[in-house]
């Protein structure tokens, strides 16, 4: 039942009702992995001891700060590391890469991405966009990628023949970003991890994790991966973490990340928390169950328009390795209703009407629905995407499914209400 203030046309309501009734076992898949990832969350909470004291402000040098060193221990153990960094002033996913990259990188060694063309806000990082000042690039560190295939998979062959000992980093990407190939599962990240380390024993396998976090029930640290990093306004930070980021891996090499982020012989021992741990620390625990809720908005969403016609990817019944839903609208006209049908299903700014503009860091106009408690929050209700074919809406979050669906369904309402939903 609809509640009498959403107007939501006949059609769309009976296309739900069937969309429900098809994803119920993918549904009752995604509680399993919850359930499973929420116990794990609770191990890590009681194994490092998690106590009021550890909310406590620090302020200046933060010495001492035993919050922000349980707050580690906790996500090191839930994503399956030797160690983390957790910190509310990674200002970015972006940021904690960066951070990593410049952390382990040095003059002369060679980045080797296996997975194409990372996303584009990193592509400033390394030096393949804007005039280089500060990149990696211009500290002399060398950037080659091996393409994906056709289909959008890894090319496994092409691994097996270009990678080398001249590689210091193996960097994977585990989501699609703007594109549709797929997410990668945490057995693709292990086979990639294997041809690379007999290949090129001494390299550094690193892997973009944003939007995979707590999708399925290891992480890619615990499948061969040296050091992965992500931001907390996504899945590990449960829609209750106001900003900040995390890397984590094996424990010498979030040492020389922490390096980066604060001085070297410091790093981890300084950097107060201002009354942030409280936060952080709930974030992580919700995390699980947050993530949970956004891959049903994902799962709906897919075969909600899949019964008005259009093409998505993952498809309603294709396992998932991010929380991310891309629907292919078309046309722009469609993609701008059904981002602004998103917005209208907010909690926050739903009276707002997004429209394209010129963000920084991308080559093209794009469209955001974000109406969001964090400003920016992607595991909150959100669509977005860049104007140019496919016209496609990549869509993620979703703080409960409730809400998530009914965003879902305002898309749609949208786009019927300016004559296009199904053309």
């Amino acid at each position: 039942m609809i509640y009498p203030d959403f107007r939501i046309d006949e059609s769309i309501q009976s296309a739900a009702k069937r969309a429900m009734e098809k994803i119920a076992p993918v549904l009752l898949g995604i509680d399993e992995t919850t359930d499973y990832n929420q116990q794990k969350m609770l191990a890590s909470f009681i194994e490092a001891g998690v106590s009021e004291s550890h909310f406590a402000a620090s302020t200046g040098y933060g010495y001492g700060d035993r919050g922000r060193e349980v707050l580690d221990q906790v996500y090191a153990k839930a994503l399956g590391a030797e160690d983390a960094l957790v910190r509310y002033n990674f200002v970015s996913g972006t940021h904690a890469l960066a951070v990593a990259l410049f952390g382990v990188l040095r003059p002369g060694d060679k980045m080797l991405s296996v997975t194409g063309l990372p996303y584009d806000t990193l592509r400033g990082v390394i030096g393949l966009t804007g005039d280089g000042n500060g990149s990696l690039k211009e500290f002399g560190i060398e950037y080659e990628q091996i393409d994906l295939l056709p289909d959008g998979t890894p090319d496994y062959a092409a691994m097996e023949e270009q990678i080398n000992p001249s590689a210091k980093m193996v960097y994977i990407q585990r989501s699609r970003g703007y594109s549709l190939r797929p997410s990668l599962f945490v057995e693709d990240i292990a086979r990639i991890a294997e041809i690379a380390k007999r290949k090129a024993p001494d390299c550094i396998v690193m892997v973009d994790n944003c939007y995979g976090e707590f999708v399925q029930r290891e992480e890619p640290t615990s499948h061969g991966a040296d050091l992965m990093a992500g931001s907390l306004i996504k899945n590990p930070g449960g829609g209750v973490a106001p900003t900040g980021g995390y890397i984590a891996g094996q424990k010498d090499l979030v040492e020389s990340c922490s390096y980066r982020l604060t001085t070297p012989g410091t790093g981890k021992e300084i950097g107060c928390t201002l009354g942030n741990n409280r936060e952080l620390f709930m974030g992580a625990f919700h995390a699980p169950h947050v993530t949970g809720e956004a891959l049903k908005t994902a799962a709906f969403t897919a075969v909600l328009f899949n019964e008005f016609g259009y093409d998505v990817t993952p498809k309603p019944d294709e396992p998932r390795a991010d929380i991310i839903q891309a629907v292919l609208l078309r046309r722009e006209e469609a993609l701008v209703a059904f981002c602004q049908g998103v917005q209208k299903g907010a909690p926050v700014d739903a009276f707002v009407t997004p429209e394209p503009w010129d963000m920084p860091g991308y080559d093209c106009k794009v469209i955001m629905a974000a109406g969001a408690f964090t400003l920016g929050a992607s595991i909150e209700l959100s669509a977005d995407a860049p104007l140019r074919e496919p016209y496609a809406a990549w869509m993620q979050g979703g703080l409960n499914f409730h809400s998530g669906r009914l965003g879902a369904m305002l898309a749609a309402q949208s786009m019927l209400e300016r004559g296009i939903l199904g053309k």
